[in-house]
């Protein structure tokens, strides 16, 4: 708890009070309005497991919530013809492209988009510091993107206060803590919120409990046209005139980083190295320019 305490007072310390961080995280530069998908409690309260999924649109309106294998109801995935990786959307809004703003039919997941879908934290320490988040940006949905450092700080106290409070429970020493088990289901779905957003597993199983079928979305690829947009805009911004160096690569970095830890940590692998590479092309794809500060 004292580490989740710490870790929101030195973003306030050395991120609030410097007026260049605030500009970039209020800005439009790092923002992207999307739909949100995230899980609540019966009180609405944002939780990890055993909860309900719900979907918000862009202005923080309820779509519709979903558990288990209802997901096939809400969530389609689109195959792209240059990308290895599929582009989850919200089935019923139809495919709209790689697109942000009011109408998207793309949505985020993480910490940010549970910040975004649920009414507050089930732990005091937690809950104080959502509400101070909420008046920073004048109310939610909050689309700016680095919100979502803030976000994940707040969730780690209150995950420290939920382990207090779980480590207070006689329960968990009871010692009837063994569950049978049973004939294979044929077929299951577990939703789960990881660190980084929300996992969905989906396995159907032969009588004897060998996996047929597997359909996993994990937050990557929930978050894969949100991705893909932030990258672009931040892009856009700025690199002009054909000019990159490794200054503009970190802003672009900075782009992609909050969606996902594990892109976070892929991005430095190697020391003191950021393996990044850019590569821009005219109009008639010829190539003018490649950077790449990674051997």
């Amino acid at each position: 708890m004292e580490l989740g305490k710490f870790t929101l007072k030195a973003f306030k310390d050395l991120v609030l009070s410097n007026p260049q961080y605030v500009e970039l995280i209020k800005g439009d530069i790092y923002k992207v309005v999307t739909n949100y998908l995230g899980t609540v409690d019966e009180a609405g309260k944002v939780t990890y497991y055993d909860g309900t999924q719900v979907f918000v649109d862009t202005k923080g309106n309820e779509i519709g919530r979903f558990s288990g294998k209802e997901y096939l109801e809400w969530i389609a995935e689109r195959t792209l013809p240059w990308s290895y990786q599929k582009a989850p959307y919200i089935k019923k809004l139809g495919w709209k492209g790689i697109v942000d703003g009011e109408g998207t039919s793309l949505y985020s997941v993480g910490p940010l988009a549970r910040f975004n879908v649920g009414n507050g934290f089930d732990t005091p320490g937690a809950q104080e510091a959502y509400e101070e988040m909420v008046e920073f940006f004048g109310g939610k949905p909050v689309h700016n993107i680095l919100g979502y450092h803030w976000a994940r700080a707040i969730e780690l106290l209150h995950c420290a206060e939920k382990v207090k409070e779980l480590a207070s429970d006689e329960s968990i020493t009871a010692p009837d803590v063994r569950q049978e088990l049973g004939e294979a289901l044929g077929e299951g779905v577990g939703i789960v919120e990881a660190a980084r957003g929300t996992l969905i597993h989906h396995y159907k199983t032969d009588s004897k409990g060998i996996v047929t079928d597997a359909n996993i979305i994990v937050a990557t690829t929930h978050n894969k046209g949100s991705i893909n947009i932030a990258i672009k805009r931040a892009a856009e911004n700025f690199i002009k005139e054909g000019k990159v160096d490794e200054g503009i690569l970190n802003l672009v970095e900075m782009a992609y980083r909050p969606y996902d830890l594990c892109l976070a940590c892929s991005t430095h692998t190697l020391p003191g190295k950021l393996p990044v590479q850019i590569d821009i092309y005219t109009k008639d794809g010829e190539l003018v320019k490649s950077l790449r500060n990674f051997k």
